[in-house]
């Protein structure tokens, strides 16, 4: 059998867990993703119903984003709410 049919197991213990390696505010992590999708903050505010000036408002850290924000925003942006409320999250930590 050649080596290219040959399956081989993956196995845990072959990989290391990734390091957390910069430190990300939950206003840098909507900016990331907005950016990621290709959208601009208007685009953003029109899908989310949140204003183009309180996006921006967020992104730059100047007001808090709160679940609600929080919510409408990860609809948006087709992720969770958690990947933007707790951003440096470390299961690790707590498991």
């Amino acid at each position: 059998m050649s080596t290219d049919k040959k399956k081989r197991s993956i196995n845990r213990k072959d990989f290391a867990p990734a390091r957390v390696q910069v430190e990300v505010s939950p206003g840098e992590m909507l900016r990331t993703l907005r950016e990621l999708q290709g959208l601009s903050q208007q685009a953003l505010a029109e899908m989310s119903g949140i204003s183009q000036s309180n996006v921006s408002a967020l992104e730059s850290g100047a007001r808090m984003m709160g679940r609600e924000r929080a919510l409408a925003l990860a609809r948006a942006l087709r992720v969770h709410p958690a990947v933007l409320l707790f951003p440096g999250f470390d299961i690790g930590m707590v498991a």
